[in-house]
């Protein structure tokens, strides 16, 4: 109901833009959130909350989970916020939505000025991952997607699979993948159509020019480098288009609060 009093209301628009703009991202953050803990449940992850840090690389479960979080924190704070048209849920989706713009202002900045070092800790991400490939079953699936999308094999080539236990080349290694590397690296044939999980068996004993007729051996860093100068004004556009909508969700939520307090101010 709206509130009219000495010529002062609560702009019905504004109101209920904001709370369907948040019921969406209520709705999603609770579906991320779901999927994330129905995988960790599936891990038994949820029964022996300790395993968390067993894994030596990255869960990607933990995506859905913290983005699942906000986005269900924010989507709550917005929409409760805007339908009873509470001040202090819309300050808290104010401010905590501005933090978040200023973090993510803070990290491109920062990627800009200490890009050297960045990319060294993206080798030390992949290489983690790599020695992790065989722990998580969700890992592995990142992993191999990545290598087929980027056709790119480790974070510089082939051989950063010796860090992997099943893949190195050591010679007391039992594994049946000794020397080999994923089959996501390998350059899929197009006349094959069921796919073949061997194909890059023993593919690192041979020499490295033999070694391009059945695998990729650019390394995913530099893959990842290219695609993004490649795709630099695509990228661009989608984080400018999330700050803008940043930008104008808090602008909204401001703009509510103005009006409530202008109504409260005329009781």
């Amino acid at each position: 109901m709206e509130i009219h009093f000495k010529g002062a209301e609560v702009s019905c628009g504004v109101k209920y833009f904001l709370f369907g703009f948040n019921i969406i991202f209520w709705l999603l953050g609770a579906a991320f959130l779901g999927i994330g803990l129905w995988a960790w449940a599936e891990k038994g992850v949820l029964s022996n909350m300790a395993s968390i840090t067993d894994l030596g690389g990255f869960d990607p479960v933990w995506l859905f989970i913290v983005v699942g979080g906000v986005m269900f924190i924010l989507g709550f704070a917005g929409c409760i916020g805007a339908l009873r048209e509470n001040t202090l849920l819309l300050k808290f989706f104010s401010v905590f939505l501005g933090l978040i713009f200023f973090l993510e202002l803070t990290a491109g900045i920062l990627a800009f000025v200490f890009k050297d070092w960045i990319k060294d800790q993206l080798n030390f991400f992949i290489n983690n991952n790599v020695k992790a490939y065989r722990d998580d079953i969700d890992l592995q699936n990142l992993i191999d997607f990545t290598q087929e999308y980027w056709s790119c094999c480790g974070a510089h080539g082939p051989n950063d699979w010796n860090l992997n236990i099943y893949f190195n080349c050591t010679e007391f290694n039992p594994s049946r993948e000794r020397c080999g590397v994923p089959f996501s690296c390998c350059v899929k044939d197009p006349a094959e159509d069921v796919l073949n999980t061997q194909c890059g068996y023993d593919v690192r004993l041979q020499g490295e020019l033999d070694q391009q007729k059945y695998i990729h051996t650019k390394g995913c860093v530099g893959q990842f480098e290219r695609w993004l100068q490649d795709n630099l004004i695509i990228v661009a556009g989608i984080f400018v288009g999330i700050a803008l909508l940043q930008i104008f969700g808090i602008c909204l939520a401001q703009n509510l609060v103005s009006d409530v307090k202008a109504v409260k101010a005329n009781w």
